[in-house]
């Protein structure tokens, strides 16, 4: 039977998360030593992939060389501002791709549609492609948007309702600006915990990864978009995927 291969970038993030809360000097030779341990010895292939691993922190901005400027050089590293976050939060963290999907299947449920382009902005967003993470998280936010609306036509449908222009549009600023009314007019149906997420989240949600996305995709400088604001995009899209599917079912069992 073979064992299953761990997930190195999770194990690297949690031996330097130790050894930052115990005061450890940031060697590169201690952390891949460290992490080996953990992991168990696996030849040549296992030890390069805890190199790729730890050396791919460097490229995301989680890592930086150095630890003064009396140390400034390898084997020294410190942590970024970047990193501090995702050491907070690094079982779920894009630095993690393979926790960040396990919780986002756990907290909601995910189209295989939705999932592939969530898929593809973790492996970007790890390469440091940051205008193409901004692309496709924000394709995957699109994607949820064009399921609330396609969800809320069938139920108009079923109803007997007409259908609004905008849900019909193409746009999805249309489709956006529909759903938000079609919502808001029902304000007095909605259960009043729904809605009230709804009116306080799902703007700055869109906003979020929109704003990135389009960025990224009409950009007026070399760098449109930063790290940070797609580390916070990929943050924020399990709130989102889970607000949306909370809406879609309630407009499955609206009888209005």
């Amino acid at each position: 039977m073979t064992t299953p291969a761990p997930n190195v970038r999770a194990i690297v993030l949690d031996v330097i998360d130790h050894h930052v809360k115990q005061n450890y000097s940031l060697q590169s030779i201690g952390v891949v030593q460290e992490t080996s341990r953990r992991i168990g010895r696996r030849g040549l292939e296992g030890e390069r992939a805890i190199l790729a691993a730890f050396y791919g922190l460097f490229r995301t901005g989680y890592l930086s060389w150095g630890h003064d400027l009396a140390n400034p050089a390898p084997p020294f590293f410190h942590v970024t501002p970047l990193g501090e976050q995702a050491l907070v939060l690094r079982t779920r963290d894009p630095g993690n791709p393979d926790g960040y999907l396990a919780h986002l299947t756990k907290v909601t449920t995910v189209t295989p549609v939705t999932t592939s382009y969530v898929a593809e902005a973790l492996n970007t967003f790890n390469a440091a492609c940051f205008k193409a993470t901004a692309v496709m998280i924000g394709a995957a936010a699109e994607r949820l948007v064009l399921e609330i609306r396609d969800t809320l036509v069938a139920r108009l449908q079923a109803l007997g309702h007409s259908i609004p222009s905008d849900l019909a549009d193409w746009r999805v600023k249309r489709i956006l600006g529909g759903i938000e009314t079609a919502i808001v007019a029902k304000k007095a149906v909605v259960p009043t915990p729904l809605f009230e997420r709804f009116e306080a989240n799902w703007p700055a949600f869109i906003h979020q990864i929109r704003t990135a996305r389009n960025d990224a995709g009409h950009p007026a400088s070399v760098d449109p978009v930063t790290a940070e604001e797609v580390h916070a995009s990929l943050l924020l899209f399990p709130e989102l995927a889970t607000l949306a599917k909370q809406i879609e079912a309630w407009i499955k069992t609206s009888d209005s």
